[in-house]
């Protein structure tokens, strides 16, 4: 058991770290007088070629719409608007600048518990955070195939999916939240960046009800976040259809509304929205809140200078620290001064994704896959294929350039043939992104078919990152090495640490085996987040919990999505530190060695697999953007079809050529505590015009 003392004012700070809530619905109800119709535009990854942003009147009109609602209501928001890659155009609060509005976690109503390690403990944080955690989601999470709410998120993140239905596994999506993070090594700066994303969240993932996408003429262009009632909290009773707050049964989703009004005349079109796409058999929701609910009209919402110096504020970037809360950070997110700005085009040079044959350097390896890759602005690829750096580690084993260019053309050659789960219309091609790796978490490549989701970007880093690091000699040594995490609390109030290497101890009794976690088994992220689930096997309830958890029910642990064990432990201190004081961490995690292997945290949902040559392992592959089956099948496929174009005969990594795992050491040969680890699980008949089934398996 690990050891977890906590103050409140720290946990405070954490929780804002811990990201999520929500469930949703659908559209319903008319308003007569909204003269602008939702553009049924038929997009499928191409409409954004020509170049579609939201431009600082379309922000004035989102967020006089929300403001409007807000005042007809007589509560107070905060609202933050983003564009496609996670720019804040607009961060607008309602009230008394002088008194920052501040917002109370929820308590945790499925376990009965009030969890010390979670954001249900916490006392308030700052509504700003929230706000903008909640645009970048649903900014993120969108694209032309898919329109994705923090509704949404919530229901994908739980520890069962859906929500409720005992003995299921957990949320496809399980661990997202701890994803984009401030104290990120890989996603961008404002305003050291300019405009280019992805951009970092201050608080991560949101899945709390009030973020909705944003979208003009079939292309989404970025999302719009509300928190008006007090709460950031998950929805654990979607069947409900409220957000769980007891005693306000007419406005439980009163961010919902709120950011609904926001969003008329950007609406998603109807056939991409969440609630018109099946994962498992299970339509996702989308929002709760319907236009009827909405009593305003927003057709005839005032200009926003109406409502700026009077009913609020864009809020003051430079704002000292006022009743404990960090309003100094929100200057890495939004600065007043520079007035409501305009949201990139994404595609376009600004945004920081551009398609390979516009950029000299990548044209020649992507462009006849259709791919994407990020850029810097100034037509340059920020990260293209090259040699591995840890030579110092593997010796001549390290990849080569030319290994990694295999690996991400085959990865989205596979993409392109794959029938996306997530996206609209059926038989869409799958839309990801392929990140590769070193040993020693160095990126040495990624690339990404068209109209990718850009959460995925961030996310499938840490993915390749995870498998290399779980899979690797030094995970244990590095695991041993690092600091607890440690929050510092006010005089005379204890403080909250948890040990990083009770881990190590937990994962060698599980296994019974004491040299767990020194290279001896290759463990994708769907081996690893097997580990990582508070119940094991996953999803049956009243078993014990994965060793890289914490226990569903206890009084002291108390897990929670905002608490999700190593996962979060690892990048605990640097994200309160961003909280807490506006400092910018270069990395999430760092170990005692001097390693920095997971420098963007870890991730725990699947879809990556690691890479060996002569048995050793050199390095993983990370995909992210649809299905985590089909992430799974792209990697694993991806990355045996690499081997094979290189001249291995057999596509594993146990001689001179790059490939898959041996098969003698893959996690999906163990049986911890009586029942076997999964490896990678692919889909059945995943390719678009080919009856070929069962692709994945004997390889």
């Amino acid at each position: 058991m690990k050891k977890r003392i906590y103050g409140w004012r720290v946990a405070l700070m954490f929780a804002a770290a811990l990201l999520i809530g929500g469930c949703g619905g659908g559209d319903s109800g008319n308003l007569a007088t909204t003269t602008q119709n939702i553009k049924e535009q038929v997009c499928n990854g191409s409409c954004a070629d020509t170049p579609t942003n939201l431009t600082t009147a379309d922000v004035q009109q989102v967020l006089s719409q929300a403001i409007q609602e807000a005042l007809a209501r007589n509560v107070n928001a905060t609202i933050a608007v983003s564009d496609r890659v996670g720019n804040i155009l607009a961060l607008f609060q309602m009230g008394d600048p002088a008194n920052p509005a501040t917002i109370v976690p929820a308590f945790n109503i499925e376990t009965g518990l009030a969890p010390n390690s979670g954001l249900e403990n916490i006392s308030v944080l700052p509504a700003t955070y929230a706000a903008i955690a909640k645009a970048v989601t649903a900014s993120y999470l969108s694209s032309e195939g898919n329109a994705f709410t923090t509704r949404t998120a919530n229901f994908i993140v739980q520890e069962h999916f859906a929500p409720r239905e005992f003995n299921q596994p957990g949320g496809p999506l399980f661990g997202v939240q701890i994803s984009q993070l401030p104290c990120n090594d890989f996603n961008t700066r404002f305003p050291g960046d300019a405009m280019l994303g992805p951009k970092r969240s201050p608080l991560g993932f949101s899945a709390d009800p009030g973020g909705i996408p944003l979208y003009k003429d079939g292309t989404p262009v970025g999302g719009i976040g509300v928190i008006a009632d007090g709460t950031y909290s998950i929805d654990i009773n979607p069947i409900d259809f409220d957000n769980g707050r007891p005693g306000f049964p007419e406005f439980n989703n009163i961010d919902e509304i709120i950011a609904l009004a926001g969003t008329i005349g950007f609406e998603a079109p109807t056939d991409r929205r969440g609630d018109r796409i099946t994962v498992d058999g299970r339509l996702l929701r989308f929002t709760d809140a319907r236009r009827g609910n909405i009593i305003s009209d927003p057709g005839t919402a005032p200009a926003f200078g109406t409502y700026n110096g009077v009913n609020g504020l864009l809020v003051d970037d430079t704002a000292p620290l006022v009743n404990n809360n960090p309003l100094a950070g929100i200057r890495n997110y939004f600065n007043r001064d520079n007035g409501i700005l305009a949201g990139t085009a994404f595609g376009q040079p600004a945004s920081g994704y551009e398609p390979a044959a516009n950029i000299a350097s990548a044209s020649t390896l992507f462009a006849d896959l259709d791919a994407f890759v990020l850029t810097d602005g100034a037509g340059n690829n920020r990260f293209p294929p090259i040699d591995g750096t840890d030579a110092a580690f593997v010796g001549a084993n390290a990849l080569t350039a030319n290994e990694v260019t295999s690996i991400l053309r085959n990865a989205i050659a596979v993409a392109n043939r794959s029938r996306a789960q997530i996206r609209r219309p059926l038989n869409s091609q799958a839309r990801v992104t392929i990140s590769v790796v070193d040993s020693a978490g160095a990126i040495v490549g990624i690339a990404r078919t068209r109209d990718g989701p850009v959460f995925g970007t961030d996310v499938s880093l840490q993915k390749a990152r995870t498998a290399a690091f779980i899979s690797g000699p030094r995970a244990a040594t590095d695991l041993l090495s690092a600091p607890d995490a440690t929050l510092l609390s006010d005089a005379g109030v204890t403080p909250y640490t948890s040990s990083i290497a009770e881990y190590v101890t937990d994962v060698r009794t599980f296994f019974n085996d004491p040299n767990a976690l020194t290279g001896a088994n290759a463990f994708a992220d769907r081996s690893g987040g097997n580990l990582s689930r508070p119940f094991y096997p996953d999803g049956i309830r009243d078993m014990p919990n994965g060793p890289l958890s914490k226990p569903f029910r206890d009084p002291v642990d108390g897990w929670s999505p905002f608490s999700t064990g190593l996962q979060l432990d690892l990048v605990l201190d640097q994200v309160v530190a961003h909280l807490a004081t506006g400092a910018n961490p270069a990395v999430c995690t760092s170990f005692g060695s001097g390693n920095t292997p997971v420098s963007n945290g870890l991730q725990i949902f699947p879809g990556s697999v690691p890479i060996y040559r002569n048995g050793v392992l050199i390095g993983g592959v990370g995909v992210s953007g649809d299905g985590v089956d089909q992430d799974d099948m792209i990697s694993f496929l991806g990355l045996n079809n690499a081997s094979l174009e290189l001249g291995n005969n057999n596509g594993i990594g146990d001689g001179p050529i790059v490939g898959n795992a041996p098969k003698a050491i893959r996690a999906d040969t163990l049986a911890p505590q009586g029942f076997g680890l999964r490896y990678v699980q692919c889909p059945q008949n995943p390719f678009i015009g080919s009856d070929e089934a069962n692709p994945c398996n004997g390889k």
